[in-house]
């Protein structure tokens, strides 16, 4: 475990989740002295659910042909209360 202030956390922070993320460290960081919060790595669990997530299909965006949607909208477009 490591503990360290928060401006040591500001300066290091690579460094802290590099020990997090490689060697399964949990990082305490404290203010004026009083431990506040926690870094440490993800469970297996919950990294297996996000790898288990998949989008659904049938919730792509299609467009209609000839639609550009980079292209502005016209003054018609507009809705009335922001002309």
């Amino acid at each position: 475990m490591i503990s360290v202030n928060m401006r040591e956390a500001k300066i290091r922070l690579s460094a802290l989740v590099r020990a997090v993320e490689e060697d399964g460290e949990t990082v305490i960081l404290c203010r004026n002295g009083k431990e506040v919060a926690a870094i440490q790595p993800l469970s297996a669990a919950t990294q297996k659910v996000k790898r288990l997530h998949k989008p659904t299909l049938g919730l792509k965006v299609k467009f209609a042909p000839g639609y550009d949607p980079t292209e502005g909208a016209s003054e018609e477009e507009w809705p009335s209360e922001f002309r």
